[in-house]
């Protein structure tokens, strides 16, 4: 690829994670691959290292945000929970650090766009809350592979989602329905203040939303767009819009 001065860079967020016993910061390559790729956008991954790496020196330096998936779960203590028996694992850095960086640049007008954990964020953020029992609840489909199950096969569990009228999603597919990679433990429980249902699994959960503060959109999926999208449009669709935003365009054309 030639190097383009004018491609607007976008934040991507690290986790913590140990590697041979050591303390690394890590994001799966491939956030990096379909975001960057059809998002057309240079990239920054940012440390979850909140006593080092400050958001507020850092938004400036960003044209947007990406918040990634992850195995880690938000602490709950994060949305008013004080339970000491909810499921890890944890990364209290990363907690600290999205939430700063969410703040910083919404407070800049700058896009925020999440994925799976990264959604969840999102909505913690806007004053939400998560329930943690999406995998096997009786009342809901399964969203989560059975347990056990290899990582290929973790990510071949797909269900359908209906896109709202009149939302982001919905006027960029031009259709009511997409069949989704679905890979989550946790979701929305009481939705935050100012967001947008953009679309609803069949038993009613909400797989994505969306918002405006001070001019930059923000929007988020509970499922994995990032999953071979190389392989399927509607996925790339999801980081095109990112490109859009990244750009200060209007994400759906009119």
């Amino acid at each position: 690829m030639t190097p383009d001065a004018h491609r607007p860079v976008l934040g991507i967020i690290c986790c913590n994670r140990s590697i041979d016993g050591q303390a690394a910061q890590s994001v799966m390559t491939r956030y990096l691959k379909s975001s960057l790729t059809y998002a057309e956008a240079a990239g920054l991954l940012i440390p979850a290292m909140p006593e080092l790496f400050h958001a507020r020196e850092v938004a400036p330096r960003l044209d947007g945000l990406l918040l990634t998936g992850t195995p880690s779960n938000l602490d709950p203590k994060r949305y008013g929970e004080l339970v000491d028996d909810a499921p890890g694992p944890f990364d209290p850095d990363r907690d600290e650090m999205t939430s700063r960086l969410i703040e910083a640049m919404l407070d800049l007008g700058k896009p925020v766009f999440g994925i799976c954990r990264g959604f969840q964020e999102l909505n913690v953020a806007f004053g939400g809350t998560l329930r943690r029992d999406m995998a096997e609840h009786p009342e809901l489909l399964p969203h989560h592979a059975p347990h056990g199950v290899g990582f290929e096969r973790m990510f071949e569990h797909v269900h359908p989602v209906s896109l709202e009228r009149g939302g982001v999603l919905r006027d960029a597919y031009g259709r009511d329905d997409l069949d989704v990679v679905s890979v989550h433990y946790q979701g929305v429980d009481k939705l935050g203040a100012g967001l947008k249902v953009e679309a609803k699994a069949p038993d009613g959960v909400i797989e994505a939303v969306s918002a405006e503060v001070n001019g930059a959109p923000v929007l988020a999926v509970q499922w994995h767009p990032e999953w071979k999208a190389h392989e399927n449009p509607q996925s790339q669709t999801f980081f095109k819009l990112l490109g859009r935003a990244l750009r200060k365009e209007a994400l759906v054309a009119r």
